[in-house]
């Protein structure tokens, strides 16, 4: 199954528990043996593989797996900034301005997917 936007938050996280657990399997390991890898809980692991964890939790379990490498695919890194429009800002942004274009363009966007 393949995560969509119109996927509500939990059943994304379930699907995202039940890929873990089908790639466990895949290796032939026990929740003990990623229990022990991550060294969380081994009910820990039965939350993360039913998509109810804690992020920690949830990249723990990924290192023992050998897949937190995917988390750069999951939020790339932001672009980088050329030393002329840093030096114009002065320093780094530490957060967004909302504005009512922002707001519109996310009415827009909400109502083309029917939510």
């Amino acid at each position: 199954m393949k995560v969509y936007k119109r996927m509500t938050d939990k059943s994304i996280a379930e699907e995202l528990g039940d890929r873990v657990k089908k790639f466990r399997l895949n290796k032939n390991w026990t929740q003990k043996d990623i229990a022990e890898f991550s060294g969380i809980s081994l009910k820990a692991i039965q939350n993360a593989e039913k998509g109810s964890c804690t992020l920690l939790n949830y990249i723990k379990v990924l290192r023992a797996l050998g897949l937190v490498e995917v988390l750069d695919s999951v939020i790339p890194e932001a672009a980088t900034i050329s030393p002329l429009q840093l030096a114009k800002m002065g320093k780094s942004r530490q957060r967004a301005r909302s504005t009512k274009n922002a707001v519109e363009h996310q009415k827009r966007i909400n109502k083309i997917l029917g939510v």
